[in-house]
């Protein structure tokens, strides 16, 4: 597991790990000073215990460069993501995982999608949270994204990731990093459009990184 301080579920005091983009912001771009610890804490702690997930979270905020470097060291992708999430493994009950943001496409997608970068963390840390729980968009049959929808508007957050993919027009301008996500996408957004059977317990996956979007 990744070594990143903060615990969440535990309802312990702790911290989040900020490293923000080392490349000055440009003119009316993104300002990364307007994450604040203490409100991404409760945002956490909130959405864990709508999820009903148990045991410590840790969450890293940092840029492309990093993970772009855990992409490809534990899934053998060798680009920049949004937002990667590593289960615990077996026989670590009272930790559930660890969840690294890259705060560069953050501030991408939050233009793109307009809304702010506040928004934009809490959108991937809830999709984070979710596959810790045990869900995953890549082979179940909608249950996540159905379960996205609902803890989103519990939350107050303007759209989900799941949901947001789907509404996306085939023929929408993506920027560099969504183009090279596009083909893990469409499964997922075939998925939340189709028919949903009952919604299942989800499963507890083994310790591996898993990609916020397809």
């Amino acid at each position: 597991m990744l070594s990143l301080p903060f615990s969440c579920s535990s309802f312990r005091d702790g911290m989040i790990t900020i490293e923000p983009p080392s490349r000055q912001a440009a003119a009316g771009g993104p300002s990364y000073g307007v994450l604040r610890k203490t409100e991404l804490r409760q945002f956490l702690v909130r959405a864990a215990e709508a999820i009903g997930l148990k045991g410590e979270v840790h969450v890293l905020l940092s840029d492309d460069a990093a993970l772009r470097r855990l992409n490809k060291a534990f899934r053998k992708k060798d680009k920049a993501t949004d937002v990667l999430s590593f289960p615990a493994a077996e026989g670590f009950a009272d930790i559930a995982g660890d969840l690294a943001i890259s705060l560069e496409t953050a501030a991408r997608q939050a233009a793109e999608h307009g809304h702010t970068l506040k928004e934009e963390v809490r959108i991937l840390l809830l999709h984070g949270l979710l596959h810790l729980a045990g869900y995953d968009h890549e082979t179940d049959a909608g249950e996540m994204a159905a379960e996205e929808v609902r803890l989103r508007s519990e939350l107050g957050l303007p759209t989900g990731l799941i949901e947001r993919t789907v509404a996306r027009p085939a023929s929408a301008k993506r920027s560099p990093a969504h183009r090279t996500s596009a083909s893990e996408r469409a499964t997922a957004a075939r998925k939340a459009v189709a028919p949903k059977p009952p919604a299942k317990t989800p499963t507890k996956v083994a310790a591996k990184a898993t990609r916020s979007e397809r």
